[in-house]
């Protein structure tokens, strides 16, 4: 493609990308910076709810947005990864970003990062990409009143940490990508409070007391106002099943009682409060109007994809993107929780850079069967076989590795019986690639 000639496809996007946006992670901001200064600073022009933290980001993105658009505001969604589709990655009132817009932003960004690649700052990731695109299209295209703003890996150096939000958030810290955020969990959540701003209220959905010594900290530093799970806020369970979770909730300012949610699990029903106080912030500090129902339709509405989710009844598969081992702790803890089965066959693909072990020993001790997989067309992906000797090496569990996560789909699906319960999970991007299958190719 030459260098004056347009994209006409996303695909001619995507291929553009791989040969001109740094294909590594680039912690910093001085990239993104250069280029907004050249935008005139489109990001200036929007309201943002920046939310960071290891895991729970999504579910609480999708709450955020779920109650805002019941309530009749026009909402953004900027999340990351996606998993059904590339487009889910920018959303405005519940629609993915056409192709078309996505071609159109990607023909006035491009002159911009060729011109930058050749600077000192060099190309941009194709995260950075993904947020100029993002800010762009919402700036200049659809202007949403609010934008809920998902964070990628960290928080400080984050490309998302260029906006200035009405409130941060930060939810459940725990360990992950320590080469980039540091060794130890306090340092890990300095790193997520980098996007605490001066004078903007924090809300802290972590209960863990070293992770919140850090975010009080620095929300004192910047003259945040900051309100922690258990201390200003606080959720309790009132029924549950496999499809819903009733709870109560109070803080500061009110209680709510009998709120429902779909997604399950102990981790939802923090993240369920942490969504909860954000919203409160906005209705009391920005005089966002939130009537009771909106909150109970928004977050009984409310649904994110891959988090355990019950694709299929005969037999039972539940994905889950459980991707850590504080993911893969509470994945384990809810099915204790909400399952009984004659056996569990899980199936599961993990990248090289995680801690390994500590997510195959709780998994094996919940297996009956493990069976190992690649995930296709991304070469962080530990190999099938690779994976297994993990699990044989903890565990006397059988395990088989099969390397086409198509191919181990089917496998499950033929042994399974109405009485076992499968369970898909250890990486977002194998939840991605089998859900089309599990909820349109497999289906009888």
């Amino acid at each position: 493609m030459c260098q004056t000639e347009k994209f006409s496809k996303a695909e001619e996007v995507f291929h553009w990308m791989d040969e001109y946006c740094t294909q590594a992670i680039q912690p910093g901001l001085q990239r993104m910076e250069w280029m907004l200064d050249r935008l005139n600073h489109p990001e200036r022009r929007c309201k943002f709810i920046h939310i960071a933290g290891t895991n729970g980001k999504g579910s609480t993105a999708a709450m955020v947005s779920s109650v805002l658009r019941e309530a009749g505001y026009p909402t953004g969604l900027f999340i990351s990864p996606y998993i059904t589709k590339w487009n889910e990655r920018i959303q405005f009132d519940g629609e993915a970003i056409s192709e078309s817009s996505f071609v159109h932003w990607a023909n006035v960004l491009r002159p911009l990062v060729e011109e930058m690649k050749k600077t000192e700052q060099g190309a941009p990731s194709p995260f950075e990409f993904w947020t100029l695109m993002a800010i762009c299209y919402f700036a200049l295209e659809t202007t949403p009143w609010f934008i809920v703003w998902e964070t990628g890996l960290g928080g400080r150096f984050d490309s998302t940490n260029v906006v200035h939000p009405l409130v941060s958030v930060i939810t459940q810290i725990g360990w992950d990508h320590q080469e980039w955020l540091g060794e130890t969990l306090s340092d890990i959540a300095k790193e997520k409070a980098g996007i605490i701003k001066p004078g903007v209220p924090v809300v802290c959905g972590s209960g863990d007391e070293e992770v919140v010594q850090v975010i009080r900290r620095e929300a004192e530093t910047k003259k945040s106002g900051c309100y922690v799970l258990n201390q200003d806020f606080s959720v309790e369970l009132d029924e549950v099943n496999t499809t819903m979770q009733r709870f109560h909730f109070q803080n500061i300012y009110h209680s709510l009682r009998g709120l429902e949610i779909a997604m399950m699990g102990e981790h939802q029903l923090r993240n369920a409060a942490t969504a909860l106080m954000t919203l409160d912030i906005l209705r009391q500090g920005y005089a966002t109007v939130l009537e009771p129902e909106h909150i109970y339709q928004g977050m009984k509405k409310a649904f994110w994809p891959g988090r355990m989710e019950l694709v299929s009844q005969h037999p039972p598969i539940v994905l889950d993107g459980a991707h850590n081992k504080d993911g893969i702790q509470a994945l384990v803890s809810t099915i204790k929780q909400l399952y009984t089965y004659d056996r569990l066959l899980l199936l599961t693909a993990m990248m090289k850079e995680k801690e390994i072990s500590s997510m195959v020993v709780p998994l094996a001790e919940i297996a009956d069967e493990v069976i190992t997989t690649t995930v296709a067309d991304q070469p962080r992906s530990l190999s099938a076989e690779e994976l297994a000797s993990e699990f044989r090496k903890q565990s006397s569990t059988q395990v088989h590795a099969i390397s086409s996560a198509r191919e181990a789909c089917q496998w499950i699906r033929e042994r399974a019986t109405s009485r076992d319960l499968c369970v898909i999970a250890g990486s977002l991007y194998l939840v991605s690639e089998v859900r089309s299958l599990l909820l349109d190719e497999f289906q009888e």
